[in-house]
C-alpha cells in the first residue's frame, strides 16, 4: 500500500517521565513512522506528523491510546495545511470562528504567515487571496516572501511598494499561470485607468494565484464579491488593532 501521512495530536494530563518514549515505542511496534514532533499551543499539547502504509494500524493506534489515562487524543486525521504548520511552528493559526476562510496573524507571527502563504501559493490553478491590514504592517513584504517560499515569480499589477505601480499591459513572459499576481485594490480602484482595469479583469480570469491587498475595497469597487476569494488573511500590529480603511482612504482622490 502507498504510504500516507497522518496528524496526531494529544493533550497531556500528567506529563510523567517516559510518557513520550512509551508512545514512540508503541508507534514503532505498529511500524508507524514519526516524521515530525512538536509541542502545540502550550506544553500540555503535543502534535506528531506520522507516516504509515496501513490505515488499520492508525485506527488501532487510536483505540489503544483511548485507553491511556495520562493523555487524550484530540486529533487523528490526514494532515491539513494548518496541522502541518502547527507541528512546524508549535502553534495553530488563528481562524475566524464564523468565517472559516479568514486567518489572523500579528507582526510577531510574520514567520508563520510567510510559511502559510508559501504553502497555499504552491497550489496550481485559479485562487484568489485577500490580505487585510493597516499601512506599513508588512503585507506586501509577506506576500513577496511567501512567493519566494513557493518558488514562484511575482508580478505587481498595482502597488505602492516601488513608488506607484499601475500596469496596463504585461510582457509575454509575465503571462504565465505559474506566476503570482499582486494587486493593491486602493491603487487599482482609485488611481488607475480603463486599460489597467481591463488587465486586472483578464488576470482575474487566468488559472493562477492572485493576491489582493485591501480586499474589502476591491469587493466594494469592482464586480467581484466575497465568494471570489478562497482565503482572507488579516495582519495586525497587535491582536486588538482595528483594520479601518476609512483612516487611510479618505481623500485619496486628491492625489
Amino acid at each position: 500500500m502507498e504510504k500516507k501521512q497522518w496528524y496526531m495530536e494529544y493533550k497531556i494530563h500528567k506529563n510523567r517521565p517516559g510518557l513520550l518514549g512509551d508512545i514512540a515505542s508503541m508507534l514503532g511496534m505498529l511500524e508507524i513512522n514519526i516524521l515530525t514532533i512538536n509541542g502545540v499551543e502550550d506544553r500540555s499539547f503535543r502534535g506528531l506528523l506520522l507516516q504509515s502504509d496501513d490505515d488499520e494500524k492508525i485506527e488501532l493506534l487510536g483505540k489503544i491510546l483511548a485507553k491511556v489515562d495520562n493523555i487524550t487524543v484530540t486529533k487523528l486525521r490526514q494532515p491539513k495545511l494548518t496541522d502541518r504548520l502547527a507541528v512546524r511552528h508549535g502553534r495553530y493559526i488563528s481562524r475566524d470562528s464564523d468565517d472559516r476562510k479568514t486567518f489572523r496573524f500579528t507582526r510577531e507571527e510574520l514567520g508563520v504567515l510567510v510559511d502559510f502563504l508559501g504553502e497555499i501559493c504552491k497550489k496550481e490553478g485559479h485562487q484568489v487571496i485577500g490580505v487585510r491590514g493597516m499601512p506599513r504592517v508588512g503585507k506586501t513584504e509577506s506576500i513577496i516572501a511567501g512567493s519566494v517560499c513557493a518558488m514562484k515569480r511575482w508580478t505587481f499589477l498595482s502597488s505602492t511598494m516601488l513608488r506607484q505601480t499601475v500596469r496596463t499591459h504585461l510582457a509575454d513572459d509575465e503571462r504565465n499561470s505559474n506566476n503570482i499576481y499582486i494587486i493593491d485594490a486602493i491603487i487599482t480602484t482609485r488611481r488607475a485607468n480603463e486599460m489597467h482595469h481591463n488587465l486586472v479583469h483578464e488576470i482575474m480570469n487566468m488559472p493562477s494565484t492572485k493576491i489582493i491587498e485591501h480586499p474589502d475595497v476591491f469587493m466594494r469597487e469592482t464586480r467581484y464579491d466575497y465568494q471570489a476569494f478562497d482565503y482572507i488573511i488579516e495582519l495586525r500590529n497587535h491582536p486588538d488593532e482595528e483594520i479601518n480603511y476609512d483612516t487611510f482612504t479618505t481623500g485619496m482622490e486628491d492625489f
